[in-house]
């Protein structure tokens, strides 16, 4: 199994190189050179798998010989040891035909522990073998932070520089990253953007001077690591409601891309897959792309649902490689429109093309707090904003959207306490890993949306 950039410029890399770095030189995202697949009867036998199982057999599928499978074996089992429910990935029935995966038992209480306690694994795994440290760099809109915090932590192998907005994300997934006091954690609050932290990040990719002193690697779903190890879960939630006698459509709240690219994956790979619901708050990209086929940056909203207000999905270039049939010139040229000056646009039989595959929708505040309301009044579960935002999407979409429908839920309700207390005039249950940090001590930089001031502190560590 080879990996390729989408720019088409890089050399190819195996599953092992793939995860362990960032972008490809050439400014690309790596994605497989082809598509593995599961027939009809590997994914009959995945039916009653465990988590774990439906995992070491996807990730058997995209790290060909690279990793021995005993070690992958090893890896997953690791992986997924802390995670607080015994399914790991539960499925619970919401109405008729609609379902919701919970993806938020995992050590920070969000669905990037699902990749990323298998990418820590992966990456530390590889490193020791070949005696080798890494410096990850990597931004956050909210989870990934926490997520990649926990992976790596403590890890002589490597050391992480982890970037977040300055007052855009909830008190919580701030806490769950800076009380964290290992000596290979780095926290920077950026006075900016999600954007200008991912910004931050390509650039630092690009420095050569950087590149001197570090061997960089990264944790957001520019690593394929990390779209691999997500695309598990739509296998097993599919299949566990019956995706081999009918397909089964996903609503998934987004801003990167790189959680609703991973079921478009997991459909490439074979699973019976109906549509992709692309479910957007205020920032809405995405959701004007999938409309008009334009992709403008028109700046970013702070929203109630800070893991989504992200303006640049990076994951989509891994979209428009396929959408252009792998002409990676074709995808360079598209991206640089984009970033020098906020535009471009596809065409018309393109967008007609990507509608096949998914529908995209919009939910702002308002909605997303009603929804919240109307779902505690109705089942008295409490869910948290972002997934507020996918299930209110199929509410939108149900008369015209065959079921049965999966609602992933993302992160659990007590990582946005103010939002669910102001909505429901209740006081949030707080789970452990949540208690644990209320009063430890806060330990972070800030610093400007200039590159330059992460690449000098860098220099001097």
């Amino acid at each position: 199994m080879k990996y390729i950039s989408t720019r088409s410029q890089s050399p190819e890399l195996d599953f092992e190189q793939a995860a362990t770095c960032g972008l490809a030189p050439d400014g690309g995202l790596y994605v497989p050179v082809e598509w593995p697949k599961f027939d009809h009867n590997e994914l009959k036998s995945l039916i009653d798998k465990s988590y774990c199982e439906v995992v070491l057999e996807v990730m058997r599928k995209f790290a060909g010989d690279s990793v021995p499978r005993d070690q992958l074996n090893q890896i997953v089992t690791d992986a997924y040891t802390d995670f607080s429910h015994p399914e790991i990935a539960p499925i619970r029935k919401i109405r008729s035909g609609i379902y919701m995966v919970e993806l938020f038992h995992g050590p920070t209480l969000s669905f990037k522990d699902y990749a990323l306690q298998f990418l820590g694994r992966v990456m530390d795994w590889s490193l020791r073998k070949r005696g080798e440290h890494l410096t990850v760099v990597g931004a956050t809109s909210g989870d990934t932070g926490s997520a990649a915090i926990s992976a790596v932590a403590g890890r002589d192998t490597i050391d992480l520089f982890m970037l977040h907005p300055f007052q855009r994300v909830s008190v919580m997934q701030r806490r769950q990253m800076t009380t964290n006091q290992d000596s290979n954690i780095f926290n920077y609050a950026v006075n900016g953007t999600f954007d200008d932290c991912q910004a931050i990040v390509k650039t630092i990719f690009g420095d050569r001077e950087v590149q001197r002193h570090h061997a960089l690697g990264a944790v957001n779903s520019i690593n394929w690591g990390r779209i691999s190890a997500q695309v598990a879960y739509y296998f097993y939630a599919a299949l566990k409601i019956g995706a081999l006698n009918t397909k089964v459509s996903f609503a998934v709240p987004t801003g990167n891309f790189g959680n609703v690219f991973a079921a478009w994956t997991a459909s490439k790979m074979g699973l019976p897959m109906g549509k992709l619901l692309v479910c957007s708050n205020a920032n809405d990209i995405l959701t004007r792309f999938f409309e008009s086929g334009e992709m403008t940056k028109l700046g970013v909203k702070q929203t109630v649902t800070p893991s989504m207000d992200i303006e640049v999905s990076s994951n989509f270039e891994r979209y428009l490689f396929e959408l252009y049939d792998r002409d990676g010139n074709r995808v360079d040229s598209l991206m640089q429109n984009l970033t020098q000056t906020g535009y471009f646009k596809i065409e018309k039989d393109k967008l007609m093309q990507s509608r096949e595959h998914f529908s995209a929708y919009r939910v702002n505040d308002e909605q997303t707090c009603e929804t919240i309301a109307r779902h505690y009044s109705e089942t008295g579960e409490i869910i948290d904003p972002h997934s507020a935002v996918a299930l209110n999407a199929v509410n939108q979409a149900e008369s015209g959207l065959e079921p049965p429908v999966v609602v992933v839920a993302t992160a659990h309700p007590a990582k946005f306490p103010e939002t669910i207390e102001r909505t429901l005039n209740i006081e949030v249950p707080m789970p452990k890993q949540l208690q644990e940090i209320i009063d430890l001590p806060e330990r972070y930089r800030r610093i400007s949306s200039n590159p330059e001031d992460l690449k000098t502190l860098m220099l001097a560590s």
